[in-house]
Order: C-alpha cells, then structure tokens, then sequence
C-alpha cells in the first residue's frame, strides 16, 4: 500500500485551477481592457491564480485532515481507555474511522497503512512522524514526539497518552472557535472585493457611454492598468489581513 503525498494534486484539479484562470483572465479582459491584444498579456494573472488556489487547496486539505484527526484522537482515546496497547488501539481507531468517513476516507486509509506497517515491525512514532510530515499538520508531530518521549522514559503510558490526547483535542477545540470566529471575516473580506466588480459591470450595462473613452486608446489602457493594479494590491491585502494562523 503505497503513502499519500498530499503536496501533490491530480491531474483533474490542475486542469481545473487552470480552467478557472482561463476564465478569470476572459473576464478581466472584459471589464478592464476589452481587447484581444490585451488578453494575451494576462498570463501572469493566471500564474498568479493557479499559485493562489494551490495555496487555498492545500489549506482546505490540511483544514479536513484535522478534522479527521482528531476523530482519530477521540477513537484512540476510547480504546486506550479500555485498556487496548496503542498499536491495537490504532486498529480500533481505524475501524471507528471507517465508520465515520468509509474506506476510502484520508485518515482511514492512513490508520490502514500505519496498521499493516506494524505488523511488519515497524515504529508507531516514526509512523506518526512521517504522517505529521506528509499532512504538515503539527498536532501530528506534537503527538508523535510525546509517545516517543513516554515510552523513553516509561511510566504509566496509558495515563501519559490520554493526557496527551485529551490536551491536543483542547487546542483543536479552541482552533475551532477561533476559526469560526474569522469566517465572518473572511466573508466580509470576499463580498468588499466584489463591490468594483460589481460597479463596473452595473456602469457597463446601464451608462456604458461614461466608459466609452477607457477602452480602445493608450490613456485608456494605463488608467485601467493602473486601476487593475490597486485592486489587485486591494485583494492581497484584504487577504493577508484575515489570513490568520491558528
């Protein structure tokens, strides 16, 4: 069975960021420039696009796999609880995990892999290592390097890991909040950076005379460029503002 790579994404949604660039840099020709010329000197915006909805993915991605974790913590919990060994509470764990997201969910197939890897002997914090590394999701790690640590330095392992879990699902809770608490934010950020848009579609359309001189003209062009530019430095801006680690 073969490890997931999440840094990497499938051919169909490549295609697709790259449909949507298409799409956004027909639709900046129509508002700003209106020439043919012009849009074959917008394939930075398109880079640009293709480099931000990566970003976006790869944080939607991360944002699920938590999620999904801590579900994980929550099973594994209960079977420590019962008195299970960790490397039997993870199949417990990924029994519970089908349940909830099936056979085919990320953290199922991942519980899966970790539990056919010891069987072959090898190491439940290295295999948690490497699946904190490949999520890049730090609550992974955290965990990994505490069970290393316990084991190192022996003790009660079953008090030690539901200490640990119960801890990490507090600061999972408290991220939670805080994330719901900058959606509303981020909503507001998203509608702001529509209202140009939507004042130049509604000037196109109902007094389109008053844009008339704008377009086809080199004092046009550079007026639209330059207001381009604000919005897009306006965009970046509004987004770095609500872009807040958790």
């Amino acid at each position: 069975m073969k490890k997931s790579d999440y840094s990497k994404f499938s051919w169909q949604k490549w295609l697709r960021f790259a449909g949507e660039s298409l799409l956004l840099c027909l639709g900046v020709n129509y508002l700003f420039y209106k020439n043919l010329l012009a849009f074959l000197f917008l394939w930075p915006l398109c880079l640009w696009y293709i480099r931000g909805r990566k970003k976006q993915e790869q944080k939607k991605q991360k944002k699920h796999l938590q999620i999904q974790f801590r579900d994980a913590l929550a099973a594994l919990q209960v079977s420590i609880s019962a008195g299970y060994s960790i490397e039997n509470s993870i199949k417990e764990a990924r029994k519970d995990l089908e349940k909830i997201y099936g056979k085919k969910g990320e953290m199922t197939l991942e519980f899966y892999y970790m539990e056919v890897q010891l069987e072959h002997g090898a190491s439940i914090d290295k295999l948690l290592t490497d699946l904190g590394i490949r999520t890049g999701i730090e609550d992974i790690q955290n965990f990994s390097q505490i069970l290393l640590q316990s084991r190192k330095m022996g003790g009660n392992m079953r008090k030690v890991l539901q200490n640990c879990i119960s801890s990490l699902e507090e600061q999972m809770d408290v991220k939670k909040e805080i994330q719901s608490m900058l959606a509303s934010r981020i909503l507001e950020q998203k509608v702001m950076s529509l209202i140009p848009i939507g004042i130049i579609l509604y000037m196109q359309f109902t007094s389109p005379s008053l844009l008339y001189d704008l377009y086809g003209n080199p004092a046009g062009i550079c007026i639209m460029t330059l207001c381009l530019g604000i919005y897009l430095l306006a965009y970046r801006w509004g987004e770095r503002l609500v872009d807040i680690e958790v």
